[in-house]
């Protein structure tokens, strides 16, 4: 063999396994689900990142980022959820109920992290909060808890309250869950309940036009992303018709509705990049236990309250974590 020849299969020899190495040693990937429209969930978004940025995974370089959004529109979900799979991601990160079903019904292999859930166990997600079981795990927004407390809140804001509409996405299994705790509480405080179903935005002035023709009182707003994409919508409506409503993100206070009161969503969706890392080194879903909120806020818009000619009682305002003038 010739002297050059000889050289350039020993440098193949060398840089082969080096290829090769490097081509075994691939960045993780990890899908992210979201059952809204990208715009509205930028800032969910952005919290995701900045959680994976603060353990040091940067998209592009260490890691690869795969988001997918549906839009608002749940029957989206699952072919979203296929083509994270088909993809071969090493977790897929789903937020809010339908997309954690969606991922869950798409794959039993892949971990799956969920997040801004409102009952895990009883939507069939995981067995237990301690112990998941399967290949889900991550956080719950403990809404269940929640939704009696916030008609407990109306009842506590408004004189001789006595008929609450409740807006409600029907396609979203934790909808009917809601609606039975929420009637729970109805019934210790002699209040009547409007059930007013929404699933598209043309939905939305439908369902307030039946709410005054009731003659609503008040309103609570359900926990669904759908929802939450038509925020300005319904903030609108309530404005427009004069109905108290009390809402579960602070973002609806941020567009000018009344009061939410609910865990700190940012926070959560930053703490999903927790769950992932724990993943990636090895840590088995089944292992990890699901996450409750500790810390719940109220966030009450002062000046819609002044517009709705609503006396917010003192005590409510003092309970307030930021009252919004």
């Amino acid at each position: 063999m010739r002297r050059r020849q000889f050289i350039s299969f020993i440098g193949g020899a060398t840089v082969w396994p080096l290829a090769a190495r490097a081509q075994k040693a691939k960045v993780p990937r990890i899908g992210y689900l979201f059952s809204f429209t990208e715009p509205e969930g930028r800032h969910l978004w952005d919290a995701c990142r900045e959680g994976l940025r603060d353990l040091g995974y940067v998209d592009g370089q260490n890691i690869v980022l795969e988001p997918r959004w549906a839009q608002g529109q749940h029957d989206r979900l699952p072919a979203l959820a296929n083509e994270l799979v088909r993809l071969h991601v090493n977790v897929i990160v789903a937020a809010a109920t339908p997309a954690s079903l969606a991922a869950k019904a798409a794959s039993s292999k892949i971990p799956i992290v969920i997040v801004a859930v409102g009952e895990p166990v009883k939507t069939g997600l995981v067995t237990s909060l301690s112990h998941p079981g399967a290949n889900v795990t991550g956080l719950s927004l403990l809404t269940l808890d929640l939704s009696g407390k916030r008609l407990e809140l109306l009842h506590e804001c408004i004189r001789d309250l006595v008929r609450v509409a409740v807006l409600m996405n029907p396609d979203n299994p934790i909808s009917a869950i809601f609606m039975s705790e929420t009637q729970d509480a109805a019934q210790r405080l002699g209040i009547k309940l409007q059930q007013l179903e929404v699933r598209r935005a043309s939905d939305v002035d439908e369902a307030f036009a039946r709410a005054s023709d009731n003659r609503a009182q008040a309103l609570i707003v359900f926990d669904d992303p759908a929802l939450w994409s038509f925020r300005a919508q319904i903030v609108a409506q309530a404005a427009m018709r004069k109905i108290p409503a009390v809402y579960g993100y602070k973002e609806f206070v941020d567009s000018g509705g009344l009061m939410s009161y609910g865990p700190d969503r940012p926070d959560q969706y930053r703490r999903t990049a927790i769950f992932v890392d724990k993943l990636l080194k090895g840590a088995k879903p089944a292992d990890l236990p699901v996450e409750q909120p500790t810390k719940f806020a109220l966030f009450i818009n002062l000046r819609t309250a002044k517009a709705l000619d609503a006396a917010l009682p003192p005590t409510v305002l003092a309970r307030a974590d930021e009252v919004i003038e």
